[in-house]
C-alpha cells in the first residue's frame, strides 16, 4: 500500500496508523488513542476543510488539518 498522510484521505474513508512526521506532536496524538496498527476513519471534513472528525479506537475525534498531516497512513 502507499503511505500517505491521514489529511489526503478522503471523508468516508479508512486507512491504518503507520507512523508520526511530529514527535511532539505524536505524544498527544498516541494518549488520545492514535497509535500505529489502528483503524482510522474519516467520518466528517468541515466545509472550509479544517477541522476533520475521524473515529478512531472507538471514539470520534476532531483534529485540524495541520495536526492530521502529521499522520502517516497505508
Amino acid at each position: 500500500m502507499k503511505q500517505k498522510n491521514l489529511s489526503q484521505v478522503e471523508t468516508g474513508g479508512s486507512a491504518i496508523i503507520d507512523s508520526f512526521t511530529d514527535e511532539e506532536m505524536s505524544l498527544r496524538l498516541l494518549e488520545m488513542g492514535c497509535l500505529p496498527g489502528e483503524l482510522v476513519e474519516i467520518s466528517h471534513v468541515a466545509p472550509l476543510g479544517d477541522p476533520i472528525a475521524i473515529t478512531v479506537s472507538g471514539y470520534k475525534l476532531s483534529l485540524r488539518k495541520k495536526e492530521a498531516a502529521t499522520i502517516l497512513v497505508k
